[in-house]
């Protein structure tokens, strides 16, 4: 079964020309990233195809949960784009089956009236989500955001050395977490959560904190988000018998815990 790519009436690029892109846009994506994008309603899937191109990255479309396994399957991606409300298998579904084999990022799309949703997708192992009806340029924002905290060369301080506590081990040039030895497979927006808990070891983050240690770009985040995602790696690191990896600070937000 193949992905269909789509095309529609020319995004409007900066100052309202279309498909115009700035020269940091295009120094951003001199290696394309190939994105599947899953929604059951054409329309959404030849603005979000064709503005991603614009951007600079490679797409591919499936119109049900089924067909993107499919896809999945077969092909090499870097995201999903994945609508919760479909036939042939929903989002959920689908998300749940990818993380089986995957820790590829995922980007949920959802209803207004899909809270409960989101924030079972999240705990599922999404990275973000965007609620309909949704800017298109905000939701490449994140796409991009998403994918830079997955693939940003380390800075000179990464390279030199790893982040500690306890049997925690965060190798930030590799993007890799160990539990005592045993590799911990986080997503990109959890890696960068508990790399901003790791790099400041006795700081209490209130959730805005956390957002602007994990998001690159000035996008809403709501707190619900962050408390999944915290949820998601205790879970996670409890799996491998790491309990009190982070601790409550109540009426503040979060802190590190003692790694055991």
């Amino acid at each position: 079964m193949q992905g269909d790519r789509q095309h529609t009436t020319p995004y409007p690029g900066p100052r309202g020309r279309p498909g115009e892109r700035n020269i940091e846009e295009k120094r951003e994506n001199l290696v394309a990233r190939t994105i599947l994008v899953v929604d059951d309603d054409p329309h959404i899937l030849e603005v979000i195809g064709f503005a991603l191109e614009q951007a600079g990255m490679g797409v591919v479309t499936a119109r049900d949960g089924q067909q993107a396994l499919d896809l999945f399957e077969a092909g090499h991606f870097d995201l999903v784009v994945l609508d919760i409300s479909m036939p042939e298998r929903d989002g959920l579904e689908v998300c749940r089956e990818i993380r089986k084999t995957s820790e590829i990022p995922v980007l949920f799309l959802s209803s207004r009236d899909e809270e409960i949703d989101r924030i079972l997708g999240l705990e599922m192992g999404g990275d973000d989500y965007v609620t309909k009806p949704f800017s298109v340029r905000e939701l490449v924002a994140r796409v991009r955001a998403i994918l830079k905290r997955t693939t940003a060369s380390p800075r000179c301080e990464d390279r030199q050395t790893s982040l500690r506590c306890g049997g925690v081990v965060l190798e930030p040039e590799q993007h890799r977490v160990s539990y005592k030895g045993t590799e911990v497979q986080l997503t990109a927006t959890e890696f960068s959560i508990l790399k901003a808990f790791l790099s400041q070891p006795t700081r209490a983050f209130d959730r805005n904190g956390l957002i602007e240690q994990s998001y690159d770009l000035n996008i809403h985040v709501s707190d619900r988000t962050i408390d999944s995602h915290i949820r998601h790696i205790r879970s996670k690191f409890q799996a491998q018998g790491c309990a009190g990896l982070i601790e409550t600070v109540h009426g503040v937000g979060y802190r590190l815990g003692r790694c055991e």
